[in-house]
């Protein structure tokens, strides 16, 4: 492109040529600039590159001991960040304390989780008549009754060896309805 851009007509403006060829006119005098005082060229990427401002390798450790450290290990960064300031120390941002923990892969819910309790669905089970008596008092709809609850029994199931395998009641008061 350089090229292009120096064989070109002299009364072709810069500005012409470089809307033709769909380039910034900055980048060309930016080259011409490092071409002239025999500077490197510029870095593509700043991924890599080091930031002035950032924090130097014991800073970010001591960060991480602070950050893992037992009155501040179950606590978000946010709090962390509170907490020291009001101790009167400044260690870092709250983003660099989230960057620094996703560097490590402890991103997230920092507490301790109980997990999931699965519990078994009751079932009544009868093995002849009257061995279950069970209620269960459910509220109606508000305006359908008024303050009235009504009386709903669950599922009780009957094990007869010669009648029935299993049975489904369901009593409710008068003035329930669609329970």
């Amino acid at each position: 492109m350089n090229a292009v851009l120096e064989q070109r007509p002299q009364r072709l403006p810069l500005v012409q040529a470089c809307f033709a060829l769909g380039l910034n006119r900055g980048t060309i005098y930016a080259r011409q600039h490092r071409a002239a005082n025999d500077e490197p060229a510029a870095r593509r990427s700043r991924i890599k590159s080091i930031q002035p401002r950032g924090l130097s390798a014991d800073e970010r450790v001591n960060v991480i001991k602070v950050l893992h450290s037992k009155p501040y290990a179950d606590q978000p960064p946010a709090e962390v960040y509170q907490r020291l300031l009001e101790q009167g120390q400044y260690l870092c941002s709250v983003s660099t304390m989230h960057r620094i923990l996703r560097g490590l892969s402890e991103n997230g819910d920092r507490r301790n989780q109980r997990p999931a309790q699965h519990h078994a669905v009751p079932r009544l089970l009868a093995q002849a008549p009257n061995e279950v008596w069970t209620w269960d008092i459910t509220k109606c709809v508000p305006g359908a009754q008024g303050k009235h609850g009504c009386l709903n029994e669950p599922r009780v199931y009957l094990k007869y060896a010669d009648e029935l395998a299993s049975a489904e009641t369901s009593v409710s008061m008068p003035g329930c309805a669609g329970i």
